[in-house]
């Protein structure tokens, strides 16, 4: 579905994370790939150019996040794109939890390195990338300054944030990179699971930081 002018929201079936489609052009997170193939249906069904995907963009290495890199690279031709802190995670299979979810990791050669204030060009929306450790090294979030748009993967959730009790987290971490992201103007937050919250953001930034005042 259409959640703002520019992007699509699919996926986020069972386990797998949100798949944000933006201008038709850069993929962020892609699931498992356990439902790659009706992902790839709906796509079609939505006139999508596969060609015309030239980036994949991950927000971290965890395998319901980044497990089907490999199939849609395979299917686009698209660059590879992470934080430095996550590279070696899914260039070696390792790292990425995909044992959790009783699968095996197909590893990938990342193309792109994405670093603090790296920006993200796209048609209509230019977002820069924020480093926000904590659920894994390498986890990162698109702020899209003018529009207001912060697509935050796992950091943070329209009613809850990441877990940082996982191998690699830091709640320490965590708990700054929060601080850090309230700082923002956000009007559109879209996670890495669950529904995109519209409005009401720096009040949820408030709830949060008064819940991890003890953390």
């Amino acid at each position: 579905m259409q959640v703002l002018k520019g992007i699509i929201l699919t996926g986020g079936i069972g386990y797998d994370s949100n798949i944000y489609l933006i201008d038709k052009e850069i993929l962020v997170d892609v699931g498992t790939g356990i439902f790659f193939n009706e992902i790839k249906e709906e796509f079609e069904n939505l006139g999508i150019d596969f060609e015309k995907i030239h980036t994949i963009i991950n927000t971290h290495c965890h395998y319901d996040h980044v497990g089907a890199d490999k199939s849609f690279r395979d299917l686009c031709k698209a660059e590879i794109a992470i934080h430095k802190n996550d590279k070696d995670a899914i260039e070696s299979g390792n790292g990425t939890l995909a044992e959790y979810f009783g699968k095996k990791m197909k590893s990938v050669t990342v193309d792109k390195i994405l670093n603090e204030n790296d920006k993200i060009k796209t048609k209509n929306f230019t977002f820069t990338v924020i480093s926000t450790p904590g659920h894994t090294p390498g986890s990162i979030c698109l702020y899209e300054k003018n529009k207001k748009i912060l697509i935050s993967g796992d950091t943070i959730f329209a009613d809850s944030i990441g877990r940082s009790d996982l191998p690699n987290g830091n709640k320490e971490d965590l708990k700054r990179s929060i601080i850090k992201l309230s700082k923002l103007d956000v009007k559109y937050l879209l996670p890495g699971h669950g529904m995109p919250k519209i409005g009401g953001v720096d009040f949820l930034f408030k709830q949060i930081l008064a819940r991890i005042k003890n953390f």
